[in-house]
């Protein structure tokens, strides 16, 4: 798993690339939880490239959702393949997420 975080005028982007997994999800937490703080951010996690997400990287992006909303912030995914759309929808997390 790759993770880039691009900060850019109104957004905070966090580019995804490979497979968020038992072995990725604690790495991809340690790199975002600091964007955790920053109240009224708009953070997107950009999933143009993210071939897999198991459990744990639900909970990772679940996670994620709940503390920049509790901080007035926005939390949006974005460009999703079809595979990882559908774990979303199976799992209803497409109910909750924002997903562009």
């Amino acid at each position: 798993m790759e993770v880039k975080i691009l900060k850019e005028t109104t957004e905070t982007v966090v580019m995804i690339e490979g497979r968020v997994d038992t072995v990725t999800a604690p790495e991809l937490h340690e790199q975002v939880s600091p964007l955790w703080n920053e109240a009224g951010i708009t953070l997107v996690f950009d999933c143009e490239k993210l071939e897999y997400v198991s459990s744990s990287g639900l909970r990772i992006i679940l996670s994620t959702h709940k503390m920049v909303t509790a901080k007035g912030g926005k939390f949006i995914l974005r460009h999703l393949t079809a595979e990882v759309r559908s774990v979303f929808e199976l799992t209803g997390f497409s109910r909750i997420l924002t997903i562009q």
